[in-house]
């Protein structure tokens, strides 16, 4: 599972109210992304565990697909009664973290005119687990800013190598099919900057696959795409900057919540920051206000003494 970061429950309440009725699609991409393990996922009621494929799912509802000869099936179908879906996705570490959420049935239909198949429809009781909401909100986040801050360059160092997991900035660049050397300067959603030996003249708009390594977890993601720019490197007449743009059909979701997890939590940061500043400036407001406060009152304390003294001198 690509790691998520850390999420406050103000995002998760934010996660929920923006996505709570958007519902993603468990293609064999999402499965490997979010590292779902589709052998461990249950419908469980009256005690008994049968296992299910799972469709889709939002923040309200999933839709799961039953065998229709069953003792699943004709229990639901039967009793209507309240069930628990069991999700189970596998950590960077290997380990499992599964979870239920309870829900009713509210639509059963065959699947694609199966006799032999259903997908059902269970509508949850109550706000599932900050677990399922962090990892759907967190896909859903990285698909939204992939259009929203595609263009946004995250100039490689070694803090934000740190902070995207990339393992190293010296990395491969297929050109035409044939592999190159080359360092990554900046990254985005959309492409990226690398520096290359060749010459401009024979690399402009061939065809590229970008090869990045990153860690927790570790994996190799390889972005499909073509050169769109070039520009000599001052002194040396042997090195080439390349800007690449990638194919955006061919853009790997675990690479968009890379980008994505760098991103939020840059802005998280910079609220932060912002927060604080605002803390220090309302905390010295008050700080004058009680000063003055002080002072006016000094005065008039001093006013009052000397008074007696002006009457008497009358």
């Amino acid at each position: 599972m690509v790691s998520m970061g850390v999420t406050t429950s103000q995002q998760l309440t934010r996660y929920y109210d923006l996505y709570r009725e958007t519902e993603i699609t468990f293609t064999k991409e999402i499965i490997r992304t979010l590292n779902l393990d589709p052998r461990q996922v249950y419908l469980k009621c009256v005690g008994s565990q049968w296992p299910c494929i799972i469709n889709s799912t939002s923040f309200l509802a999933a839709r799961i697909i039953l065998g229709t000869k069953g003792g699943a099936y004709a229990y639901i179908t039967k009793n209507n009664p309240t069930v628990s879906l069991r999700f189970c996705f596998i950590q960077s570490d290997n380990q499992p973290l599964s979870f239920f959420v309870t829900a009713r049935v509210s639509n059963i239909q065959p699947y694609m005119d199966s006799q032999d198949l259903a997908i059902i429809t269970l509508s949850f009781t109550q706000r599932p687990p900050d677990d399922l909401i962090e990892i759907v909100g967190s896909l859903l986040e990285a698909n939204i800013n992939a259009v929203r801050r595609k263009e946004e360059r995250i100039v490689i160092n070694e803090e934000t190598k740190r902070k995207l997991a990339l393992s190293k900035e010296e990395t491969l660049v297929y050109v035409q099919n044939v592999p190159r050397h080359c360092i990554l300067r900046d990254v985005s959603f959309s492409g990226a900057k690398i520096i290359l030996l060749g010459l401009a003249q024979f690399l402009k708009d061939k065809e590229t696959i970008l090869r990045l390594e990153f860690e927790d977890p570790r994996e190799i993601i390889n972005l499909k795409g073509s050169i769109v720019a070039t520009a000599e490197i001052s002194g040396r007449k042997d090195m080439v900057a390349v800007s690449l743009k990638f194919d955006e059909k061919a853009i790997p979701l675990s690479y968009k919540i890379h980008i994505n997890n760098y991103l939020t939590a840059v802005r998280k940061t910079q609220l932060s920051a912002v927060d604080a500043k605002a803390e220090e400036d309302k905390k010295a407001t008050a700080l004058a206000e009680a000063k003055a406060r002080s002072a006016h009152i000094n005065k008039q304390d001093t006013l009052q003494e000397e008074q007696p003294a002006s009457d008497s001198a009358e």
